[in-house]
């Protein structure tokens, strides 16, 4: 098995192992009384999902065995996963190539889009959290990534690595973890993982909280969601961000921020 496939497989194994720990037996009718470990156990798992329970250990213990959609779809039924994390499961166990390609190239015509998105806050980003292309209003909310080498303009290495987000983004700790959610689902999709698995090294090496943080196999989309900021001349200011996908590009997200309410708007 290539290092490549024996690394999912072992994540693989460590997010069903999670999902399990966190069911009740008594909501399947089982009986729960004294557990050496919480939740379900693998033998319950298989029973539940039909399989056996050899195999369904094997899974588990990330071992190079044959993975049928029905079967993965039956025990993410029972681990009772939403959408995401099973998009997310099937991604880690599938043997052919993910199909999900990316490239730094915009089209003339996205760009122009950012920048008549003025005054509302936009960027173009990819899977693996690159701004690609920014309009002014969002150099003015949060940062102006002009300013910035390229290899900075990543959402999740300006998080823990970039002090003035941190005294931006009132809610920090909740957008640096969710980001590593996302940044996982992504890197689980992706063609080439190698980009993904660069910044992962570095930032584990420069950052005690992603460190921390990063064995944590919870993932989820980064499609919609609020955003508070310390804004240096607007003070306290609320926003929505909402993630669109362009039409025939799948690897890439246009993000813009909507305004909820500012304390600079209340005193006007």
């Amino acid at each position: 098995m290539k290092k490549s496939t024996y690394d999912e497989r072992r994540e693989l194994g460590a997010f069903l192992s999670v999902r399990r720990a966190q069911l009740r037996p008594n909501e399947f009718g089982l009986p729960g009384g004294t557990r050496r470990t919480p939740g379900l156990r693998r033998e319950e798992v298989a029973v539940l999902a039909g399989v056996s329970v050899s195999w369904y250990t094997w899974l588990e213990q990330g071992r190079d065995i044959q993975v049928s959609d029905n079967a993965l779809g039956r025990i993410s039924r029972v681990l009772r996963l939403n959408d995401i994390e099973t998009a997310y499961l099937s991604s880690l166990s599938s043997r052919a190539a993910p199909q999900v390609k990316s490239s730094k190239k915009l089209s003339d015509g996205l760009r122009m889009l950012v920048d008549a998105m003025n005054p509302i806050p936009a960027y173009v980003r990819n899977p693996q959290l690159d701004i690609l292309a920014w309009n002014s209003a969002m150099a003015d909310l949060l940062v102006d990534y002009g300013s910035l080498e390229p290899f900075e303009r990543n959402l999740l290495r300006l998080l823990f690595l970039y002090s003035p987000y941190r005294t931006l983004i009132l809610d920090w700790e909740q957008m640096a973890r969710g980001m590593i959610s996302a940044f996982r689902t992504a890197r689980a999709k992706a063609h080439d993982k190698t980009p993904f698995d660069r910044l992962v090294a570095e930032l584990i090496d420069l950052s005690d909280e992603f460190r921390e943080w990063w064995p944590d196999t919870q993932v989820r989309g980064f499609n919609e969601g609020s955003n508070r900021l310390m804004h240096p001349t607007k003070g306290l200011t609320e926003f929505i961000y909402i993630a669109l996908t362009p039409a025939g590009r799948p690897d890439l997200s246009l993000v813009s921020y909507v305004l909820q309410s500012s304390a600079y708007d209340s005193r006007s």
